[in-house]
């Protein structure tokens, strides 16, 4: 028998495209507004972590937002310690990613793996004066995004979608 997609399948998945999309974009949106408001240097890292974060389950954007939160962590901590032994070009960006990555593997959190590489790099490439302001304040960005992200995904979906699971008959 051959499987051809329903018009209804194809209709679910535009519904919830759209939800999706409206999430991720409201959540974008207000934690640019929160970090611009307390006057942070890079709201990019915000709406960043509330685009990545943002599910139509809460359950899993709490999931992905806990990971995320620990890569930033590791990321940061990682770039606050090299950014002062590493110079910031090619090979200490590289051997930055390199080593935050696999701290990451170490504290068992290899999903992060690649948001810790990249948050060390960024602060390693920034060759603050003050490393350490420059790392927390990835994590003030990092936590508004994900705590956004968490707010917008306990909004109601706007239009209920049965699964295909769900029907009978």
């Amino acid at each position: 028998m051959k499987f051809v997609p329903s018009v209804e399948m194809n209709w679910r998945k535009q519904i919830s495209g759209l939800q999706l999309a409206v999430r991720a974009a409201s959540a974008a949106g207000l934690s640019v507004a929160i970090a611009q408001f307390l006057r942070l240097e890079n709201p990019i890292y915000a709406f960043l972590a509330a685009v990545i974060v943002t599910d139509l389950a809460p359950a899993q954007s709490r999931r992905l937002g806990i990971h995320r939160i620990i890569a930033t962590v590791v990321g940061a901590v990682c770039g606050a310690v090299l950014s002062q032994v590493l110079p910031p070009r090619a090979l200490g960006i590289g051997l930055s990613i390199l080593i935050a990555m696999l701290a990451c593997q170490l504290v068992q959190s290899s999903e992060g793996a690649k948001v810790a590489g990249f948050t060390c790099a960024i602060v390693v490439l920034q060759h603050s004066p003050e490393p350490w302001l420059s790392a927390f304040h990835r994590l003030i960005e990092t936590l508004i995004g994900v705590g956004t992200a968490l707010l917008i995904s306990y909004i109601p979906k706007l239009i209920r979608i049965r699964e295909a699971s769900e029907k009978t008959g």
